[in-house]
């Protein structure tokens, strides 16, 4: 993989996320969610949290003036969908108020905290129940979803804001998650927990799930590095990471990509879990989380998403968003076109791709 092709990629991928034309999106009937950045939602918030790393990382400053336009232009609707899913575009806001000042930035991310701290509806164990912009309640369920779409942007508020308290809510959410997650005989996490009724509703080890929790765990940790000791909980995170990171490694296919249920290999490889796992696999063995070796995995998805980039810069094989589903083959069935998100993910791992050639 040369750099130049990875910097390619990259700029194409992010120019069809935040300036492809709508001719461009498709012809489903899901095509404006899907692709429409000005909405504040996850969706776009996955986008412009890649966008802003995309940005840091190359130096490209344009990408973050982008990230602060977006975010102008879109902050009026932020106040009228306060749930767990609108939260992912507040975790721009530190790196914001670090490369401008304004007090804006940090008076709102502020504000955002303190009400995931004391406001938002918690599961009967103490875990952020997901919540999300559509009209549906997802009553006493935990999500994978969620440590990437608030937990993230609470541990950033924290290293923001110096508050420990912020720092130990985000460290304990991450395991909070993990538990009620994770299988303990194969080390791969569930789509999702229903607290009330005791099991993982659809038990499926879905994909994205995995993703959400393969890069975000390690993006949190690295924002809480300063404000942790080697506490039982930030043991307990490392130890069940590894676990996790192990048990996908073993299940990724000879493509460089996973199917969209991790523990069923004959359906459909999906672009965007794999390359969020494959992204935070390398963010892992950076940070010494998981043997440097894991990166190898990293690479085959690199190879593998890269022939999955159009020349206009559309990630194909993404499947649609996708609420816990009614049964594992549920999940096989979902339809597949280009997002935000996974034109998201797809551009963390080739940012991180180009920032660890530049150590090869």
């Amino acid at each position: 993989m040369r750099r130049s092709d990875l910097e390619g990629a990259a700029r194409r991928v992010y120019r069809f996320m935040m300036h492809g034309e709508q001719a461009q999106w498709g012809n489903h009937e899901w095509t404006d969610w899907a692709m429409n950045i000005d909405r504040w939602d996850w969706n776009s918030g996955v986008g412009i949290i890649a966008v802003a790393e995309y940005g840091r990382v190359t130096g490209e400053e344009r990408a973050i003036q982008e990230v602060a336009d977006w975010v102008d232009r879109n902050k009026w609707q932020s106040d009228s969908v306060k749930v767990i899913n609108s939260m992912a575009p507040y975790a721009v806001f530190p790196l914001l108020f670090d490369k401008r000042g304004t007090r804006y930035y940090a008076e709102k991310a502020e504000e955002i905290a303190l009400w995931m701290m004391e406001k938002s509806p918690r599961t009967r164990n103490g875990a952020f129940e997901h919540t999300v912009t559509e009209k549906a309640s997802f009553r006493e369920q935990i999500w994978a979803d969620t440590v990437f779409m608030a937990v993230l942007f609470l541990a950033r508020a924290a290293r923001m804001l110096s508050d420990r308290r912020m720092a130990d809510e985000a460290l304990r959410q991450v395991l909070l998650h993990l538990r009620a997650l994770q299988d303990e005989e194969t080390g791969l996490l569930y789509h999702g927990w229903n607290c009330e009724a005791g099991d993982w509703m659809s038990a499926a080890q879905w994909n994205r799930a995995n993703a959400w929790n393969a890069c975000g765990v390690p993006m949190i940790l690295e924002e809480l590095a300063g404000d942790l000791d080697d506490s039982g909980m930030l043991s307990e995170i490392k130890e069940r990471y590894l676990k996790l990171a192990v048990a996908l490694a073993k299940r990724q296919n000879a493509s460089g990509l996973w199917p969209t249920v991790v523990d069923q290999p004959d359906y459909y490889e999906e672009t965007s879990g794999s390359a969020g796992i494959a992204y935070g696999l390398y963010k892992a063995a950076r940070m010494g989380l998981v043997p440097d070796s894991m990166k190898d995995c990293s690479d085959r998805t690199v190879a593998a998403v890269l022939s999955r980039i159009g020349d206009n810069g559309a990630v194909s094989g993404v499947s649609g968003g996708t609420p816990v589903l009614e049964s594992v083959e549920a999940y096989n069935k979902v339809p597949i076109f280009p997002t935000l998100y996974g034109q998201g993910l797809t551009l963390l791992l080739l940012t991180e791709a180009i920032d660890l050639s530049q150590e090869r």
